[in-house]
């Protein structure tokens, strides 16, 4: 197992990681490609070790839902739900950023729990995580107007990937927060009117 791995998942025992190390294959994904769609089994359990990977709802006519991002060091709570259930993927996951992941074997799942505490320990803060972030953009549609949406929308993919400069489009934008462009073009204009946002042409940089 490499150095990189154990820094990345510091709270692991060291059989823990002798066990990955004998079992996980390490995949390379480059950016674009979805690695999970809705309606699939899933294989795997999946830790990211490199890159970047957003984790979203699909509508019926195509329209995307973003619910959160997965960083190196991370894994997916509700992958690992179907998995445990052998039930089909409700979700999609897209590659972002090119990715390293480390693909476990789900019939080691259950194994890992009863015999790996800092496995199970990982499981359950993975899914109290994932469940608080769920939370957060439930109130943001159910309790916030749309401009309040917009940046809080934007504070998550800044505090994602760690940066203030956000490669992101208005149409992507408004696809993930089941708006309009033009929509999103006029509130970010606003933003940007009140210093808060500087618009460029291929990305939006955050000023506060």
């Amino acid at each position: 197992m490499s150095t990189s791995t154990q820094s990345l998942f510091p709270a692991f025992s060291a059989n823990l990681l002798q066990a990955i190390d004998s079992n996980a294959t390490i995949k390379n994904i480059p950016a674009g490609e979805v690695i999970m769609r809705t309606g699939q089994y899933i294989k795997t359990t999946v830790l990211v070790t490199k890159g970047q990977v957003k984790v979203y709802r699909e509508g019926e006519n195509g329209e995307e839902f973003f619910m959160y991002y997965l960083q190196p060091g991370q894994a997916c709570a509700l992958s690992m739900i179907c998995a445990t259930r052998n039930q089909t993927s409700q979700i999609m996951a897209k590659v972002v950023e090119d990715a390293e992941l480390l693909m476990i074997p789900l019939s080691l799942m259950d194994q890992w729990m009863m015999e790996h505490r800092s496995w199970y320990e990982f499981v359950i803060e993975t899914y109290r995580n994932r469940f608080e972030e769920v939370l957060e953009v439930v109130d943001s549609i159910a309790f916030r107007a749309m401009d309040e949406r917009l940046d809080f929308y934007l504070k998550r993919h800044s505090a994602a990937c760690g940066c203030k400069d956000l490669k992101l489009s208005h149409q992507e934008i408004a696809t993930e927060l089941n708006s309009s462009r033009v929509v999103i073009s006029r509130l970010l204009k606003k933003m940007e009117q009140r210093g808060l946002v500087q618009l460029h042409r291929n990305h939006i940089e955050l000023l506060t």
